[in-house]
C-alpha cells in the first residue's frame, strides 16, 4: 500500500494543499460545456489568449439573435473565489453570465486567471490586466470575431464578485497608467459593477469586530493566497492604507457596490463606497444591500427572488450607465 500524502495545509472550506505542492479543491471543480443555453437564448464559446507570459483562456458570450451592423456594450468579468477556486466554466457562473447577458443584451467575456496556490498573487491580477489589453485590443481589429463584430468600444464595463470585484478595481486603477493600452476610443470605462466586493483588513470593523470565527477565516483566505509581508494590511486587499493608489484615480464614469446584509465583507464594501466618495473621484456612485442574504447568494442560489433582483439590477445599471 503506498503511504498517504502529508497535508501542508487546509483552507476550509475551500481546498486542501499537501507538502509535495499537490492539491485538492473541494468545491468550485465542476465544469459545463459553453454552447447555446435554452433558457436565455444566449450563446457562449471557449477562446484562447496568448499572453507575453502565457496562453489564457476566457469564455465568450452574446445574445443568439443578432445582426451584423449591432454594436453591443461590452462587459468584462471577473469570477469569484477568493483567487483560489472557481473558473468561467463552473456551472453556477455559467448560469449567472447567461441570464445577465441575456437581460442586459451585451456581449461578455469572463476571464480563466489562474489560480493560487500554484500560481500565487499577484499572477490573478496580472493574467486579468493581459486579458483585458487584448480585449481592447480589437477596437483596431483582432484575431477574435465577436468582439471586432459586435463590441462597442465606446460603451466598456468591468464587473466582478467577490475576488473578481477585488481584480476590477485594480484594473481600474491601472488603465490610467498604461501607455500599452491600445484602445483610444475608450479614456474611462463607462462602468464597474463590483458585487460583494473582497476587501479587507488586519484591523476589524463593525460588525467584523463580533465574529472571530469568520474574521479568522478570512484572515487565513488571503495569506495563503498572497504571499505578502504586509499580511491583510497588502494594498492588494486592503485599498484605505496609505501605500494603496488613491481612489482619486478610479478610471470609471460610475460605480455600483452591492453588498449583502450577512456578508462579512460587507463593511468593506460600505467602506469602499464612502471613501470613493469622499476621494475626489468624478463620477458617480451607488450603493445597493440585498437584506436577508450572505456572501454570494446569487452565484449558490440563482433562482432565488433577490438573485433574479440582482441580475435585473446589474442589467439596468449597465444598460443605463
Amino acid at each position: 500500500m503506498a503511504p498517504s500524502k502529508q497535508v501542508s495545509q487546509e483552507i476550509l472550506p475551500y481546498l486542501r494543499l499537501y507538502t509535495d505542492g499537490t492539491v485538492e479543491r473541494f468545491v468550485g471543480t465542476e465544469v459545463t460545456p459553453p454552447g447555446l443555453d435554452a433558457e436565455t437564448d444566449v450563446l457562449s464559446k471557449d477562446i484562447s489568449i496568448t499572453t507575453p507570459q502565457t496562453t489564457l483562456s476566457a469564455r465568450l458570450y452574446r445574445p443568439n439573435s443578432i445582426n451584423n451592423s449591432q454594436k453591443l456594450t461590452l462587459l468584462v468579468y471577473y469570477h469569484g473565489g477568493a483567487f483560489c477556486i472557481a473558473s468561467p466554466a463552473e456551472p453556477k457562473y455559467q448560469c449567472c453570465l447567461n441570464r445577465l447577458v441575456s437581460q442586459a443584451k451585451i456581449i461578455a467575456i469572463s476571464v480563466d486567471y489562474r489560480l493560487a496556490p500554484e500560481d500565487p498573487l499577484p499572477t490573478a491580477y496580472e493574467d486579468s490586466w493581459d486579458c483585458l489589453k487584448w480585449v481592447l485590443a480589437h477596437v483596431s481589429g483582432g484575431t477574435e470575431e465577436w468582439l471586432e463584430h459586435y463590441a462597442d468600444f465606446e460603451r466598456v464595463f468591468l464587473a466582478g464578485d467577490s475576488a473578481g470585484a477585488n481584480i476590477a478595481h485594480h484594473l481600474a486603477l491601472r488603465i490610467n497608467n498604461d501607455s500599452n493600452l491600445q484602445c483610444p476610443k475608450m479614456k474611462k470605462l463607462q462602468g464597474i459593477a463590483m458585487v460583494h466586493p473582497y476587501f479587507w483588513g488586519k484591523d476589524p470593523i463593525g460588525e467584523e469586530m463580533n465574529d472571530s470565527v469568520r474574521k479568522s477565516m478570512v484572515d487565513n483566505w488571503w495569506m495563503f493566497v498572497c504571499p505578502s509581508d504586509k499580511g491583510c494590511d497588502d494594498p492588494y486587499i486592503n485599498p484605505f492604507v496609505k501605500e494603496a493608489p488613491s481612489l482619486k484615480g478610479l478610471a470609471s464614469e460610475s460605480v455600483l457596490v452591492l453588498v449583502a446584509e450577512k456578508d462579512i465583507l460587507r463593511e468593506r464594501g460600505k467602506l469602499y463606497y464612502e471613501n470613493l466618495m469622499k476621494s475626489g473621484w468624478q463620477g458617480k456612485a451607488e450603493i445597493v444591500e440585498t437584506k436577508g442574504e450572505d456572501h454570494g447568494f446569487y452565484i449558490f442560489n440563482p433562482d432565488c427572488e433577490n438573485a433574479c433582483l440582482l441580475i435585473k439590477r446589474l442589467a439596468s445599471y449597465i444598460n443605463r450607465a
